[in-house]
């Protein structure tokens, strides 16, 4: 995952993290180019997932718009 992947599909991927996980709000999701590791311990912080289970789900979601 880097910050190509997220920035690529941001609107797609936003979606699908709002998706399965639904507590998520814009706030956390507010992506801004250059702070891509904030951006990632937020969704860590609310989901309480690892760093690699959220960098999976970028990569999956990447996989899935080609």
């Amino acid at each position: 995952m880097n910050a190509q992947t997220i920035k690529g599909n941001w609107n797609i991927t936003k979606g699908r993290l709002k998706q399965a996980f639904a507590h998520l709000t814009d706030d956390d999701l507010t992506y801004v180019e250059g702070q891509e590791d904030e951006l990632m311990g937020r969704i860590q912080r609310r989901t309480g997932r690892t760093l690699d289970e959220i960098e999976k789900f970028f990569d999956d979601s990447a996989r899935k718009t080609k």
